[in-house]
This record gives structure tokens, sequence and C-alpha cells, in this order.
């Protein structure tokens, strides 16, 4: 079996970690991985899995170059005798409906975030996410969703949560020494509470909020903000901005990208996801309680089902930075939340995902009898 992922970019995120986790798990059961995108910095790790990038700009807008792409998606599932394809993003997934149903094999998609739709041409745009011969949600809310914004029939729907790697994101493998180190690259001193928002930098991941929180707080607490502003420099400017008129130069960090984002975790003492519009999952909450450390999360979207209330994290209301600052001041009693890493395990771990998939993908070559 030849599965043929299609995604704009490999660069960092929670749809580009879900590619190279279904690579991983195709390759480990001696089927073919194969991805189409742009590039970006993840090409080599999904190469050393095993897998095999195309490099094709599927992420434009432009109208005009449709035909182009359909067609040299024809040709590579034709000559690489791609016996499924999978979508993971809107632009690239147009082309991709097209050449799939040319080529006559299934179209997968999955619907990883919860798209605008403040017309009825964007509502048609997003639609195509819901075109699959099978669509996969990323949480109960998404499924929700797609049923809701486009009457997709509820068979079609498979609930496949994105999955945690726990060997990866397991605190007992990260030594105290790594923690201090990490502490110090970002600046941040010895003795503080350090609170981590990590996530690309862009608005509704809710950076103005948690800078808003930070000046309700005693002084010796930081913020660190981790993660790509990916070409946003008015947003970092104004968050900048925020931060000197609140007072706050110091203890507010912009480290940037980072790798390593397992020791990051452990190094906050809570991480906070405060969200201004709801998560479509909820990734970066669940990496973070099956670090074992407490989390705190906008109270909407799927960060419902990966967060629960009082008993692994707590949930405040979305944009209330009195309320995420309420929270954050009690961290000593989130510090004391059990079962979080055991819960995700359970629920929402790579392998978990990696099965699912492999499911999906083989009832579409081999479908059941009826």
């Amino acid at each position: 079996m030849n599965v043929l992922q299609i995604l704009p970019e490999l660069n960092a995120g929670g749809v580009e970690r879900t590619v190279l986790e279904t690579a991983e798990a195709l390759v480990a059961a001696g089927h073919g991985a194969h991805i189409v995108s742009n590039g970006g910095r993840l090409v080599s790790e999904l190469e050393a899995l095993g897998g095999i990038h195309h490099k094709v700009d599927m992420g434009s807008k432009n109208i005009l170059s449709v035909p182009w792409r359909i067609a040299g998606l024809r040709r590579l599932i034709a000559e690489q005798k791609i016996d499924i394809v999978h979508a993971r993003s809107r632009a690239p997934a147009w082309p991709a409906l097209f050449a799939a149903r040319a080529e006559k094999v299934p179209f997968v998609t999955t619907y990883h975030g919860i798209y605008n739709a403040n017309s009825a041409l964007k509502r048609a745009y997003n639609s195509v996410m819901a075109k699959g011969d099978v669509v996969i949600a990323n949480s109960n809310f998404t499924s929700d969703h797609i049923l809701r914004e486009h009457g997709t029939d509820p068979n079609k729907i498979t609930v496949i949560p994105r999955g945690v790697d726990m060997a990866l994101f397991d605190p007992e493998k990260i030594s105290a020494e790594a923690v201090k180190t990490k502490r110090q690259k970002w600046g941040v001193p010895e003795n503080t509470i350090l609170v981590l928002l990590p996530g690309r930098l862009t608005r509704w991941k809710g950076q103005g909020v948690a800078i808003e929180a930070l000046s309700r707080l005693p002084e010796n607490t930081h913020l660190v903000l981790l993660g790509d502003a990916q070409g946003r420099d008015a947003y970092v400017a104004e968050l900048k901005m925020q931060m000197q008129n609140l007072n706050l130069s110091g203890r507010v960090h912009f480290p940037g990208h980072d790798t390593d984002v397992a020791t990051a975790y452990l190094a906050a003492n809570v991480v906070i996801c405060p969200s201004t519009d709801p998560e479509a999952f909820g990734r970066t909450a669940a990496e973070a309680q099956a670090m074992g450390r407490p989390v705190i999360a906008a109270d909407h979207g799927g960060a419902v089902e990966v967060v629960e209330h009082g008993v692994t994290g707590w949930r405040t209301p979305p944009c209330d930075a009195q309320a995420l600052a309420n929270a954050i001041k009690q961290v000593d009693e989130l510090s004391g939340v059990s079962g979080a890493r055991d819960r995700i395990a359970a629920n929402f771990s790579k392998t978990s995902l990696q099965k699912a998939l492999l499911w999906v993908y083989e009832g579409l070559i081999s479908p059941l009898p009826k």
C-alpha cells in the first residue's frame, strides 16, 4: 500500500507532526509513505523515518494554477502507484480531490482546524475538507463542527485524536541539569514562577491575553512565549509594545522556535493554552500533561476533552485575563493534580493514532464485506 499525504509545508506544527507520525506507522508496517509539500525543516526527519518527499508548491491559492497542480498530482499518483491520497490542508486538498477522483483512488481528509467561514464563498472553500471518502476529525468537537457546518454523512466521519509520543514526552528522561540550562537560555532567573505558552505567535493563540494576565501577577512570575512568528513581525512588535506599556520588560521572553519541547514543558511551573478561538484538539495541553505539568486551558473547543477541570488541570473562560491570572496564582494547587500522564497515555497516545490511521487506510484498500 502506498499512501500520499499532501500539505503546504513541512515546518513545525501539529499537522506536520501528525504527517510524520503517519509516515512512521506506514513504513513500520511495510507500506510506502509519500508526502507532497513545498519543503521545510522537517523534511530531513521525514526521510530519516523512511518517508519519501516530493517537493511541490501545493499551498498556492491561485485558482489559475489548479489545472497544473491536478495534472502534476495525477502523474505522481500513476508513477508511484499511489493507493490512497490523504489531504491535510484546504488549498492543496482541492487539486488532490480532483486528481484522486480522476485516477480512481480513495480520497481521505483530516479536518485539523475549525476554519473561519464568514461568507458563502469561504464556506465553499472550506468544504473540501469534508469531501473525503473518509473524513478524519481530530476531536469530538471537530466532528460536531463538521456535521453542523457541512452536513456530512456521519458514517464518513472517524474521530482520531492527535497523538502524543509518550516515549519522547517522558519526564523521567530529562535531567534537572537540562531543565536548568533551558531556563538559563531563556533568561529566566532562578526561583521564579515560569509560565509557558507554547505555540506559534499568532493572535488567536492568546499571547496578548497571557501578557495581560502576567501584569496582574507578582514580579517573580515570568512568561515565555515559545514559538515561531512565521513572518508575523507586526504582531510580535505589538506584543512587545503591550509588554512595555504594562511595565513587564524583562518578564516576557520570546525564544522563538525550539525543537526540544519536552524539556521546555518540564522547565515550566505551569503551561497555559489561552486560545481566544476554540482549538480543534489541544496538542500542547496533551503534551504538557504527559510531562506531568499542570495545564490551564481556555474552556472551549477540543481542550475541553483534553483537560479535566480540577483533575488534570484547569480551564478558564476564553479571553479572561483575570481568570487566567487567578488560576496561575494557584499553581501550587495545580501541581498536586494526579493521573494526567496516565490519562493522556490511555486516550491520546501516538500509538493509538497510528493504529487507527492504518485501520482506516486498510479498510479503504480492502473494505470489509457488507
